[in-house]
């Protein structure tokens, strides 16, 4: 197991690609150790905001020395970082959870399904993935961040809440409307989205890995305070939950009861 590491890094650039969406590279070590799935918790500089901001690992750079970070502004924490810009500096705890089963998918048909912020873990995971990539996004409207750089790695079909680009609806609603098909689903977004899918893959007896979103402290399953309900005991806790911080937050969908 890597052991987590607090370190500072380096902005190495930083743009606004959608409203409220910020894409940030980071001058970091860590980036050598990060798994698609994985994340980093991220420390505000200002002493009025104590606690990090778990952000997902959107991208690694070819020499494993940045890690690119895409977050959507969200409160007084994230509206920090999207103030910064190249030469400032960011103290990072990580590498932090679990990522994606990247074996799972060898030789397989995959749904890469994101929806809104739940996106830019995709990359990285589309980026590893030796196999037949079916890319399925969901966004709110036309700003459609991302769809470029997934397209390179694989076929991406969009949905929009408001019907602007591609499908209208969500991400279910393309397989319906082109006919897809899958042998695993890997997915992340908002909870409603991995309901559905959780559903979709029981019905049709599809292996899907789903990463969970959720309010964390410590980010290193201490303080209980990101947990989340499963069909099996928990070993730490001896309970019917698992942390998302540090058993997941990529869960097998079948494990978890949400």
């Amino acid at each position: 197991m890597v052991q987590k590491k607090k370190i500072k890094t380096t902005i190495v650039s930083q743009k606004q690609i959608a409203e409220q969406v910020y894409d940030l590279w980071l001058e970091t070590r860590l980036a050598k150790d990060a798994h698609p799935g994985q994340f980093v918790a991220v420390y505000p500089n200002h002493e009025s905001t104590l606690l990090p901001r778990p952000i997902s690992i959107c991208e690694v750079s070819e020499d494993k020395r940045r890690l690119r970070l895409v977050y959507r502004v969200a409160g007084k924490g994230t509206a920090e970082f999207a103030s910064y810009g190249a030469e400032d500096s960011l103290e990072i705890l990580g590498v932090l959870g679990n990522g994606f089963p990247i074996d799972k998918a060898k030789g397989k048909r995959v749904f890469l399904m994101g929806g809104g912020i739940g996106i830019p873990p995709m990359l990285e995971l589309a980026k590893r993935l030796d196999c037949m990539k079916q890319i399925l996004l969901g966004y709110r409207d036309k700003d459609l961040f991302l769809q470029e750089d997934l397209a390179r790695y694989g076929d991406v079909y969009v949905a929009t809440e408001d019907g602007s680009v591609g499908t209208k609806g969500n991400v279910m609603d393309i397989i319906k409307a082109h006919g897809l098909a899958a042998d695993v689903i890997m997915a992340c977004g908002p909870m409603p989205m991995l309901r559905a899918i959780k559903k979709y893959a029981g019905e049709n007896k599809i292996e899907a890995y789903i990463s969970l979103e959720e309010r964390m402290a410590c980010g290193v399953g201490a303080c209980l305070g990101c947990v989340c309900r499963t069909t099996k005991v928990d070993a730490h806790s001896h309970v019917h939950n698992a942390r998302i911080c540090t058993d997941g937050p990529v869960f097998e969908a079948g494990e978890v009861d949400i």
